[in-house]
């Protein structure tokens, strides 16, 4: 191409959809009356899923629109039960979202789709879905995902500034809480924590109910969860009309992430979080180029599980010298999986194919020893003690001798005890894993539970 001759591109001319994301009590209040505001716009139609009895193998679906050119102006509603062969959230997203999905994006009279999501849907999961799993048997449309037909314009969550940071640093499951059934293993923390850090825009309620020190260190984890995500503070739903919804959506930042998701080698600080201290909300990095002893590091966790919000980021292990070892927390729960090979440990022919931002940001720091291989991790506490938790990372750490070994005799080193090296859970006690469906994280297998 000739210097000088303008690069066309071509609109994207897939059907925006909206999500709309909160947990438990008023958060899902505040999602159904943002969907009611938005549904009234002509062109938008509502999906809601009702799940409180998919325990049963049935899901309750309503979508709401208000017809284009109607001069009653009145919404119409079609509401359907479905039956799952496995009730799920895995099957409801395959068997019925999707598809549906696929379905209104082909109607001109759709304009854009709002997903009014249930507490049990994961926003980050069902934008992985959308993205990834093929959608197969929708007459006159070629399988494929759903991505083909749909963009995710936004992910707004909702969240009550009087309860929302006591969850987030629960140690309660959904099935303590009624929420779920006792094989789901998520837990309370893990999704009112997802649900904000995944959202490009947040509606907080609540607000004038909340003590100002609370209402502040709300505030202070927020910015550092979503530093570049417009936020509105109303005492109730009521105060939120559709004109400031719209508006919300339009001050999203053209860069917000819309649905995308991260592998576990992209930036872990994203969007310029404050650093400092404010109302005893910290944000920590951790990063080192020696690896963790596997026991010592397992001791060490219990840090994390009193007064952090969450907790991400690659970990190196010495007796697993060849795996990026992803760790993310939340509340009281954690998770440990494996988030594929080292770029050090990979073949030729792996190493053309990863991805070329991987590499460059490898090649910067690359060690003559030990290649890409380090520790990086971001730590957001909420009154949590700061120096205990790098104090105790820091002793996890192999000293210089056992760094010695780790270099000239890793077959000694694979043989020393590994807590993580197969299922596990803190404490450790037998795990199930939960619905793949619900959690779209970095990692690949997962071998960490709740504690």
């Amino acid at each position: 191409m000739s210097k000088g001759v303008p690069v066309l591109s071509h609109p994207d001319r897939r059907t925006p959809v909206v999500l709309l994301a909160g947990f438990d009590g008023l958060p899902t209040t505040g999602v159904d009356h943002l969907a009611r505001m938005l549904r009234d716009t002509p062109g938008t139609v509502v999906v809601r899923h009702d799940l409180t009895e998919l325990h049963e193998g049935i899901v309750r679906r309503t979508v709401s629109y208000l017809p284009l050119g109607d001069p009653t102006g009145e919404t119409i509603h079609h509401r359907t039960v479905h039956e799952l062969a496995h009730g799920c959230v895995s099957c409801t997203l395959r068997a019925d979202l999707l598809p549906l999905l696929c379905r209104l994006a082909a109607r001109d009279s759709v304009r854009r789709i709002v997903i009014a999501l249930d507490p049990a849907f994961e926003a980050e999961a069902v934008c992985h879905a959308i993205a990834n799993v093929p959608v197969a048997g929708v007459v006159g449309r070629v399988d494929g995902p759903a991505g083909r037909d749909v963009r995710v314009e936004a992910v707004v969550t909702c969240l009550d500034a009087r309860g929302w940071l006591a969850d987030a640093l629960s140690e309660e499951t959904l099935a303590d809480r009624g929420l779920a059934d006792a094989d789901d293993d998520r837990t309370v923390a893990q999704l009112a924590v997802g649900q904000v850090e995944f959202a490009d825009a947040a509606v907080v309620l609540g607000a004038d109910g909340a003590l100002d020190a609370d209402r502040a260190r709300l505030s202070a984890v927020l910015d550092r969860l979503l530093p570049q995500a417009p936020r509105v503070w109303a005492n109730d739903p009521e105060a939120v009309d559709a004109e400031r919804i719209e508006a919300l959506l339009t001050e999203i930042p053209a860069d917000s992430r819309r649905g995308r998701l991260f592998d576990a080698h992209a930036p872990l600080l994203r969007g310029q979080p404050p650093l400092d201290t404010d109302h005893g909300v910290t944000l920590i990095e951790f990063a080192t180029d020696r690896p963790f002893h596997p026991v010592r590091l397992h001791e060490a966790l219990d840090v994390l599980f009193d007064g952090v919000v969450t907790a991400r980021g690659r970990i190196w292990l010495a007796t697993q010298p060849d795996e990026v070892v992803w760790l993310e927390s939340a509340g009281g729960g954690l998770r440990v999986g494996s988030a594929g090979p080292w770029l050090a440990a990979m073949s030729p022919r792996e190493l053309a194919a990863a991805d070329p931002d991987r590499r460059a940001l490898a090649a910067l720091r690359w060690d003559e020893q030990f290649g890409d291989r380090d520790i990086s991790l971001v730590i957001l506490t909420c009154d949590g003690d700061a120096d205990e938790i790098r104090r105790a990372l820091h002793w996890a750490l192999v000293d210089d001798a056992e760094l010695l070994l780790v270099h000239s005799a890793p077959e000694l080193v694979a043989q020393w005890e590994d807590p993580f090296g197969e299922w596990h859970a803190d404490p450790c006690t037998d795990g199930t894993e939960s619905d793949p469906a619900s959690s779209a994280s970095p990692t690949g297998e997962q071998r960490a539970t709740e504690r």
